[in-house]
């Protein structure tokens, strides 16, 4: 979101029906796991989203009208884009935290919290590739759209290269993809080009 600030729960419930309200929660649960050898202490586990443009966030998502409350427009989204993993525990009113305004989007964002078992993280976790709308932002997504993130060096290359030696993509496909990258560096150097003269 461009310029935030904060606003209290009561004054973004009575904004009205032009602004848009996105729920969003930081599931996390304690995790007494070590890593490399008991150098690292876990301490607990939160989980994030990777987008399929490579932006990380919470689960979430804009609240349908209809939803009698925030917090059950945000469980039938966490429903849709987690899955039934989510349906050992639900988020209600006090695992509420803060609300930001965007006054140019009109979009109000809550921002809620909730600590669960380490088990249910884990299923939570397990069962989010299973659903319908996994990888996916408003309908869009897959690989095309990864590749427009941004790879180090030449890794996006080798990976085209290796999924195609692998019979994992048509050689037609990966030409298509190829294509899409010369134009993506295209662009970026027209960018880069206009920034550097301003």
């Amino acid at each position: 979101m461009a310029s935030t600030r904060k606003i209290e729960l009561e004054d973004a419930l009575a904004l009205g029906p032009s602004w848009r309200h996105l729920c969003y929660v930081m599931l996390y649960a304690p995790n007494p796991g070590v890593l490399f050898g008991g150098h690292i202490l876990l301490n607990y586990s939160v989980l994030m989203s990777m987008r399929f443009d490579g932006r990380l966030g919470f689960p979430g998502g804009f609240v349908d009208d209809n939803s009698p409350s925030l917090e059950e427009g945000l469980n039938k989204e966490l429903l849709r884009k987690l899955g039934e993993g989510v349906s050992t525990f639900n988020i209600v009113s006090t695992d509420y935290r803060s609300s930001l305004i965007e006054t140019t989007s009109k979009v109000v964002a809550h921002f809620y919290v909730k600590c669960l078992t380490l088990e249910q993280l884990q299923a939570v976790e397990a069962g989010a590739p299973l659903t319908k709308d996994h990888g996916l932002e408003d309908g869009v997504g897959g690989l095309p759209a990864f590749l427009d993130n941004s790879f180090i060096g030449v890794a996006r290359e080798q990976l085209l290269e290796a999924l195609q030696d692998l019979g994992i993509l048509a050689p037609e496909t990966v030409s298509d993809l190829k294509g899409r990258i010369v134009q993506l560096k295209q662009t970026l150097k027209l960018i880069r080009a206009r920034a550097e003269r301003t």
